[in-house]
């Protein structure tokens, strides 16, 4: 084995846990090459590795993104004109909050700010969808190859859906209270705009010691959050990997229904999770024969579009551009989710 593949396989995938617990359960007499053995094996797996590499992954995160809290991001952004500030939009996108009901009250404050339209756009897309924490965990599940190459797809979206929505000219369609610099909100964007605060202070003040307590924070406060979330998608990817007929998974979204992409987009849309919840469903549904395309779309239609981000983001603009919005997602989505099939073969 190479050091990458140890790397891959034993440190991100964490494969000798999967053994340890396989022995441990098949020692009390659960014999893991049953359904229900293999169940108990997969869930306790899944959970404990997605948990270890979501504290980590959050803590190095949030202590990255203490150096970027909202007031110097939109310094930055403001120094930038074009396209290439929606790629620095992008990729400031990639340190920031996991999923789309927590970047959409940024992206409500960079638009009061007065940042350009399109720039905010850029990310607003690229914020929940392509993340230092989705590239890890994708390299821990599929690879390095398949990481990456979604990386760069997901920024790709979020430039292109970014630059389209600036050149539309579709200020008029942010709502005025938006435009005029008056965020008055409520509920849960209220109350992320103000909790978001604690890091918001002068550069200079913030020591090493409050860059980590801030860090800490954020793994305890997302852990909270999102371990429910995580609890679901193992328990559906369990019993996908361990129940559902391999057939009828390829049936519906393998390489017989060519409207899989689809499917799988249309059908993330009224869910709301991030990426540590849809990874395990992904994971189960590659491992029954889904193609790669198609679970992918899947994951960005759920972290995207999620119908409570849409609900959110409908309180900042009209209509319209959030019909725009959701279309550019889609449609960018879907060619991805078709691009993945095609390369399946030469990145797995």
């Amino acid at each position: 084995m190479g050091i990458w593949d140890f790397i891959q396989d034993e440190i991100l995938g964490m494969k000798w846990l999967n053994r340890l617990i396989g022995s441990l359960l098949n020692a009390c007499g659960l014999d893991t090459s049953e359904k229900i053995g293999g169940s108990v094996q997969f869930f306790i797996y899944d959970v404990i590795k997605i948990m270890v590499l979501l504290g980590v992954l959050i803590f190095l995160i949030s202590y990255i993104q203490s150096y970027f809290p909202p007031e110097r991001t939109k310094k930055i952004l403001g120094r930038f004109h074009g396209i290439g500030a929606n790629c620095i939009a992008a990729l400031l996108g990639t340190v920031t909050p996991f999923c789309s009901c927590s970047s959409i009250p940024l992206f409500m404050g960079f638009t009061s700010a007065g940042l350009p339209l399109g720039v905010t756009f850029s990310f607003l897309i690229s914020s929940p969808m392509v993340d230092l924490g989705s590239l890890i965990l994708l390299m821990s599940i599929f690879g390095w190859k398949v990481a990456v190459v979604y990386v760069i797809v997901g920024l790709v979206i979020a430039v292109a859906g970014g630059t389209l929505i600036e050149k539309l000219h579709l200020e008029s369609e942010v709502e005025e209270f938006i435009r005029n610099g008056k965020l008055h909100l409520e509920s849960e964007v209220e109350e992320f705009i103000r909790n978001g605060k604690s890091i918001d202070t002068p550069q200079n003040e913030l020591t090493k010691r409050d860059r980590l307590k801030y860090s800490w924070e954020q793994v305890t406060g997302t852990v909270k959050k999102v371990f429910p979330y995580v609890i679901v998608g193992v328990g559906i990817g369990a019993v996908i990997h361990n129940w559902i007929p391999e057939e009828w998974v390829i049936k519906l979204l393998g390489t017989g229904n060519p409207f899989g992409v689809i499917i799988a987009t249309i059908c993330g849309i009224p869910m709301y999770a991030d990426i540590f919840g849809c990874i395990p469903i992904a994971e189960a549904l590659v491992a029954k024969g889904a193609k790669l395309g198609v679970v992918l779309a899947f994951m960005m239609g759920v972290i995207t579009l999620s119908l409570p981000s849409m609900i959110m983001l409908k309180k900042a603009i009209k209509p319209k551009l959030l019909g725009i919005f959701i279309a550019i997602c889609s449609v960018g989505i879907i060619l991805v989710g078709y691009f993945f099939n095609i390369i399946q073969n030469y990145i797995i």
